[in-house]
């Protein structure tokens, strides 16, 4: 409990004392207590002070949780020279009933359709050189609910050929949906807050690799990498001759997937059966105004010579193809957090209905991620497969010897306490934890 509420000091100029030690409570009875992270459930683990209606009361308390995890990465988890970018992406929760803020019906990519649950927006910061992601910024994406309707009567057809008297014009802002808009927001907050650290790109996946999203994201300072279609229209610039009549053509020959150029290869992998080629391109795109950074990543079977190919994509023109891949890679380290706070930290369990009860028990989902990162440092320093359920055993062991030492007449030797912590600590670990081994 000690090392909890050490943990959430650097909290105290912007959340009440009073807030910060029902945090540390809840924390704590989440580290110990098996079963679904429920508001009954976390008042039978709690210690003193931690009743269903003072957790009640916490869930109602608003809270400027983007300041929250933000200060929570910057203390503890924050490297001064360290490789920086962004990721975001959407997690649906499945939820039943009618009352719950919020509630619609949103694709599930687990269940293959939608479904009836929650959707929130995450955005993460991820540390190129450790690998992991942290939760910065994660908000509430409502459903409008109002589906799309054709226009009935289609305007008409204009005649074939470039009107008379029409001049070249710099392509229109794109209209941005919901999401783009909520995104948006959520990145001009998360610049801000974090200056001066300095962010040069975000990683979005395949949904992102669109016209309106890149615009977007070049206007909030960044560059985007993302994913196109395999089919994708890609064109080589022009670099003919200039017609005797007319403008300069922009677009020159169509990119053939088929038959990429051999000076575009850039390194070729084997793997097993499998050859991985990843050649690199400046091309163009007619949804794109400007050129793009072209990877493609073509994949081989050395037995049977079938092929398949993925395109990525960013707006940097600087980028190696191998930067790239290992950034467009790192964007599955967000998956993990949402794996980690549905199966751990109550995101799938919560039964709030209320928006501010709906936000709090989310945002407490993914600062228990960031915190568990750090409770594990430790453990993994002396064996690297030390996981979550591990944490929580170890937590639950310690929660019953101080019970049951509680319960004696006579305090025992504090020596005595240290060899059973040792031993108790140690039931029903998948990965018992080692005793710290001296130099000497």
């Amino acid at each position: 409990m000690n090392a909890i509420i050490a943990l959430l000091a650097c909290l105290a100029p912007y959340v009440s004392s009073t807030t910060i030690g029902q945090l540390s409570h809840l924390i704590f009875a989440m580290l110990c207590m098996s079963g679904r992270v429920t508001t009954l459930g976390l008042s039978r683990w709690t210690e003193g002070g931690g009743s269903v209606r003072t957790l009640q009361r916490w869930y109602q308390t608003p809270i400027e949780w983007a300041v929250v995890l933000w200060v929570v990465v910057q203390t503890h988890l924050l490297k001064p020279h360290g490789v920086y970018i962004l990721a975001g992406d959407g997690v649906v929760v499945s939820k039943a009933g009618k009352q719950t803020y919020g509630l619609g019906r949103f694709y599930s990519s687990l269940a293959g359709r939608p479904i009836p649950g929650l959707s929130f927006l995450a955005i993460s910061l991820i540390d190129v050189a450790a690998r992991r992601s942290y939760p910065l910024h994660v908000e509430q994406s409502l459903s409008s609910g109002k589906a799309a309707q054709a226009d009935p009567t289609p305007p008409p057809k204009r005649p074939r050929g470039r009107p008379k008297g029409s001049k070249n014009h710099v392509k229109a802002a794109p209209i941005l949906t919901e999401e783009l808009t909520l995104l948006e927001r959520m990145l001009h907050a998360i610049i801000t807050r974090i200056a001066p650290l300095k962010i040069g790109h975000i990683v979005l996946d395949g949904a992102f690799g669109t016209y309106p999203a890149t615009h977007m994201i070049r206007r909030c300072g960044l560059h985007l990498i993302s994913k196109l279609h395999h089919n994708a229209a890609l064109y080589f610039p022009y670099t003919g001759a200039k017609p005797r009549r007319g403008p300069t053509p922009r677009y020159g020959n169509r990119l053939d997937y088929t038959a990429l150029p051999a000076q575009a290869l850039r390194q070729t992998v084997t793997e097993g059966r499998y050859r991985i080629a990843t050649y690199q391109l400046t091309l163009l795109h007619k949804d794109f105004p400007d050129p793009l950074n072209i990877v493609i990543l073509v994949k081989t079977d050395v037995r049977s010579h079938r092929q398949g190919h993925v395109v990525l994509f960013s707006t940097d023109l600087t980028l190696s193809a191998a930067q790239i891949v290992d950034y467009y890679s790192l964007r599955f380290q967000i998956e993990f957090n949402f794996r980690d706070a549905k199966q751990y930290w109550g995101l799938e369990d919560f039964m709030n209905v209320s928006p501010i009860a709906v936000t709090n028990a989310v945002n407490l989902a993914f600062l228990m991620v960031n915190l568990s990162i750090l409770l594990l440092r430790p453990f993994r320093q002396r064996d690297p497969a030390f996981s979550i359920l591990d944490l929580k055993g170890h937590y639950r062991a310690q929660r019953y010897l101080h019970e049951t030492i509680k319960l004696l007449p006579v305090p025992p030797d504090p020596d005595l306490i240290s060899g059973l912590e040792h031993q108790v600590l140690n039931l029903g670990a998948i990965h018992p934890p080692q005793p710290y081994q001296s130099a000497a």
